[in-house]
């Protein structure tokens, strides 16, 4: 986990600062972060502080600042303004990579073009967790099953059925994910975030409908 730099030095060079209590703020996210992939479908709040540029969420912000460093490639879409990728490098001092099969991470603000599932790096056999872990933004998050947004989960870490409210996914993402599920050990972890909310998606989990 990158250490973050002071907000002096971000200040002087006018970016916003990155966590407010460094290594408390990457702790309860990389904690509420550990919880969203032992419980899929399960939406955390995350709570730290830290300067949010246009065009990112606060939940994205902290998940970026904590996951990602100098030694885990990102992967940004093209529609990503330079603001941001500015504010990634100089907080986390990642390298930018131009496909998302070369990145650890790969992180999809919204209304930006998510990579297909398949397009991104699914590890190998030797090291399946070599594999890219893929943010993405989206319009609604919310553990409930009171409309026609909700999807049905199973798998590790759902006791029996878990209801999962979301929409703003990319066009055929389910459709993709139950063949990503079944790549398993191989295959992509997901991240959605929406505001302060997070949910995770285990490459072991499964849509139901």
């Amino acid at each position: 986990m990158q250490p973050q730099t002071s907000m002096a030095p971000a200040a002087r060079r006018g970016l916003l600062p990155g966590l407010a209590d460094p290594v408390n703020d990457a702790q309860t996210t990389f904690r509420a972060a550990l919880r969203a992939l032992a419980h899929p479908g399960q939406v955390e709040q995350i709570t730290a502080e830290a300067g949010v540029p246009a065009g990112l969420s606060p939940a994205m912000t902290a998940l970026l600042l904590t996951l990602v460093d100098g030694d885990t490639p990102l992967w940004l879409p093209e529609q990503v303004s330079d603001d941001v990728v500015a504010f990634l490098r100089f907080h986390c001092g990642c390298p930018i990579v131009p496909s998302p099969s070369l990145a650890r991470f790969a992180a999809v603000p919204r209304g930006c073009r998510a990579p297909a599932l398949s397009a991104c790096h699914p590890g190998d056999p030797a090291y399946p967790d070599q594999s890219t872990t893929l943010l993405i933004e989206v319009d609604k998050l919310a553990a409930d099953g009171a409309d026609q947004d909700v999807v049905t989960l199973s798998g590790p870490g759902i006791q029996t059925r878990r209801a999962l409210s979301v929409a703003g996914l990319p066009e055929g993402f389910w459709r993709e994910w139950r063949l990503n599920q079944q790549r398993f050990p191989l295959g992509v972890d997901v991240f959605l975030t929406q505001g302060r909310r997070l949910c995770g998606l285990p490459r072991t989990t499964r849509v139901e409908n």
